[in-house]
């Protein structure tokens, strides 16, 4: 990571302390926490002083962590008889075995630091979180800031749509995918589903095949909506790949003379 943008992390750490952590970037980007009721403070600061300048949010997303790094299908490796399960649920970091062959298990690095994780709160209260994206046009630069919703149902955070116009679609996807609330947004519905979809689609226990199935009935002569009968199953694991994109000797080549 370039000396600039070491030196911005350091102020930021400096100026919120422990309000915000430093989270390590497997592509060198400059990754912070944030704690929520720190979100409004830090994205107002991190647009309007001089020395940072984010004055725009270049893209917000909502993550679900449910089973992140428990799931037997969760995998980055593979032999030449197939996917390995990856995955040993007994013991967090152990070996997987598969068919008589060892396979490496999966990345179970935990999601987040430790700073905002509530006192005497488990895991399992860190499900729901959004990722902020923000490119600095005056000096060029970007940074990611992540924020965990607090625990409940449904989750809530604060909006930054008055700090940048442009969350107000990227929130909208969020709630429609994820069903994370917006707390200020001034029209908060949803975005890509229809208007009578149940569910909210990117969360880990929404059914791969969803809720409904839609079928044309000759003898009503209309689209009819029934409970869905295709039985739910995975064949496939999902399968982390590493980005070559971001390989030390393609990102920075030797030079010559």
């Amino acid at each position: 990571m370039n000396q600039a943008l070491e030196a911005i992390a350091e102020q930021i750490s400096a100026r919120f302390g422990d309000k915000v952590g430093r989270i390590a970037s497997r592509c060198d980007e400059l990754t912070f926490e944030v704690a929520a009721e720190s979100l409004v403070e830090l994205c107002t600061a991190l647009r309007d002083e001089p020395e940072w300048s984010f004055e725009q949010l270049s893209d917000l997303c909502g993550v679900d962590y449910l089973q992140h790094g428990r799931s037997e299908w969760n995998t980055d490796t593979a032999t030449f008889r197939g996917f390995s399960r990856g995955v040993d649920r007994g013991t967090r970091g152990a070996l997987a075995f598969e068919r008589g062959e060892v396979a490496q298990m999966a990345d179970i690095a935990r999601p987040a630091a430790d700073f905002s994780q509530p006192a005497g709160k488990g895991e399992e209260d860190r499900r729901f979180a959004v990722v902020y994206h923000l490119l600095s046009i005056k000096h060029n630069r970007r940074l990611r800031l992540r924020a965990w919703c607090p625990a409940g149902e449904p989750p809530l955070i604060d909006s930054v749509i008055g700090i940048w116009k442009g969350a107000d679609w990227f929130e909208r996807e969020a709630f429609d995918l994820y069903g994370i609330l917006f707390r200020g947004h001034p029209d908060l519905r949803r975005l890509l589903t229809d208007y009578g979809f149940i569910g909210h689609p990117f969360r880990k226990d929404f059914p791969l095949t969803g809720n409904v199935e839609v079928r044309y009935d000759p003898t009503k002569g209309r689209v009819v909506y029934e409970p869905v009968t295709i039985e739910p199953r995975t064949l496939v694991p999902r399968v982390i790949r590493e980005d070559n994109r971001y390989a030390p000797a393609l990102k920075d080549p030797p030079r010559n003379g």
